[in-house]
């Protein structure tokens, strides 16, 4: 009996990405793209309102996340999302004072 192989990709930890910007990336660019299509598409001006917008938003994507870490947005947004104060406990359930330290007084 022998034994099966098949064959795999060597680089599985490549991210994926279309014209140097990765998926979320794409997502948030064609999102911007589609709404603004939906508002501003049956104008004259479409260049100008959905086209102009939609390539500075990528073209400011391309240049604010170079030399960033993968995901870098998606991190980001989280980050602005979450609570400003971060704690290891939760909140006290009751608001008992500090305890006090009692000081003998030597005669």
């Amino acid at each position: 009996m022998d034994l099966k192989v098949t064959p795999v990709s060597k680089c599985l930890d490549k991210k994926m990405m279309i014209l140097g910007f990765e998926i979320p990336d794409l997502l948030f660019i064609f999102l911007t793209m589609s709404v603004l299509n939906f508002l501003f598409g049956s104008t004259s001006l479409k260049l100008l309102f959905v086209w102009l917008p939609s390539l500075s938003l990528a073209m400011l994507i391309r240049f604010t996340k170079r030399g960033k870490p993968d995901n870098y947005l998606v991190h980001w947004l989280r980050f602005q999302i979450k609570p400003g104060v971060y704690s290891a406990f939760s909140d006290p359930t009751q608001d008992l004072p500090s305890p006090k330290l009692k000081v003998r007084m030597r005669a």
